[in-house]
């Protein structure tokens, strides 16, 4: 008798199907303005994986310099060699080379005027290759916020079906609508996210040029403080 009743009650056991969604459909489930919000966080993902790319290849074209550079500057001033060695500077085209060439043409002035135009001139060495990072960090700070900003009309457009459903709308509707307006505030995490270590390690790199180039710019600074 229990093996005839068996059959029945699994037969009236609902079937749950299993909901599958594309990353297309959710995106494009979100509406206007939740598809407007995505396509801007993604024409700023963009430009965040641009200038990334373009800053770092440009920094590491800047950190090479041949290590033998300051011996060979140094061998051409003890030598009076100066023409020689602003050509020297003219073929390495490194910031760091800049510099040395910038200290060169003022020899012969104080000291302390040489080392003004040394400091001017890696200031605008620094400014170069910040260039854009600055973008970087905005879009750090600003796609979170723009994420959430899709999410919040996200949430506005349900409720306000909800309410003028007279609290009929069925749950499933409602909770498509809402889980739908979160993937702003993802998207706009991943984006901020990608950009904050960009940015952060753009940084980085920046710094270790930047010290390459204080470090030459005391050896230099130290050659014409060595006795005749």
């Amino acid at each position: 008798m229990i093996q005839e009743l068996t059959p029945e009650i699994n037969s009236q056991q609902p079937i749950v199907e299993e909901k599958t969604l594309s990353l297309y459909d959710l995106i494009a489930s979100g509406g206007v303005a939740g598809t407007i919000i995505i396509v801007i966080l993604l024409v700023l993902l963009a430009i965040a994986l641009y200038i990334y790319f373009e800053r770092l290849f440009k920094i590491k074209a800047s950190s090479k310099i041949d290590s033998n550079f300051m011996l060979q500057i140094k061998d051409h001033v003890t030598n009076g060699r100066i023409d020689s060695a602003k050509m020297l500077c003219a073929k390495e085209g490194s910031p760091v080379a800049r510099l040395t060439e910038k200290g060169i043409s003022r020899i012969g002035s104080p000291l302390e005027d040489i080392n003004s135009a040394i400091e001017n001139a890696g200031k605008l060495e620094v400014y170069k290759l910040e260039k854009n990072v600055s973008v970087l960090a905005t879009i750090a700070g600003a796609a979170p916020m723009i994420g959430f900003l899709g999410t919040v009309i996200g949430m506005v457009l349900a409720f306000h079906t909800l309410a003028t459903s007279g609290g009929q709308a069925e749950m499933g509707t409602l909770a498509e609508g809402i889980y739908t307006a979160m993937t702003t505030t993802v998207a706009g995490l991943i984006v901020g996210i990608i950009a904050y270590i960009g940015y952060n390690h753009l940084v980085v790199k920046t710094d270790k040029v930047v010290h390459q180039m204080e470090a030459n710019a005391v050896d230099f600074l130290d050659l014409l403080n060595e006795p005749a």
